[in-house]
């Protein structure tokens, strides 16, 4: 029998509790989430997160596509996108199959792929942000 390793002991309290946190962290921010203005469409995209075998891709595809994210803050679009995240790891390895199988190259993007990008890009209007005015080089003088 081996002798007790402390080192090794305490590294591994440590990232046990780290993690214990950082699960608690996430669930804060959801339920900080489901208190906000977008509760109602947010606890249903939650729920179908939940039901996720019961969900087809197209189904998420098109359901969070028609929500209007540009009056989401960008800390809950995380939330929505670290839940999805979850739910396909959790769906993929209850199955078998490796937790993540993102497209690469020429091939079609995947579900989760397509619901990163439509949470995570910005409109060009929303981008550029409001006209610069002032006097600094480049400003619109009106």
């Amino acid at each position: 029998m081996p002798p007790p390793n402390t080192k090794r002991d305490k590294k591994l309290a440590d990232d046990a509790r780290l993690l214990k946190w950082w699960r608690a962290w996430h669930r804060e921010e959801k339920a900080a989430a489901l208190a906000g203005p977008h509760a109602r469409t947010l606890a249903e995209l939650f729920r179908m997160f939940s039901a996720i075998e019961c969900t087809t891709p197209a189904q998420l595809v098109g359901f969070i596509n028609a929500i209007d994210w540009s009056g989401i803050d960008h800390q809950t679009r995380l939330v929505v996108l670290h839940e999805l995240n979850t739910a396909i790891t959790k769906f993929r390895e209850k199955r078998g199959l490796p937790p993540i199988d993102d497209s690469l190259g020429n091939a079609p993007p995947n579900a989760f792929q397509i619901i990163r990008k439509i949470l995570t890009e910005f409109p060009a209007s929303l981008q550029e942000g409001p006209p610069r005015r002032g006097p600094y080089p480049g400003a619109n003088h009106e």
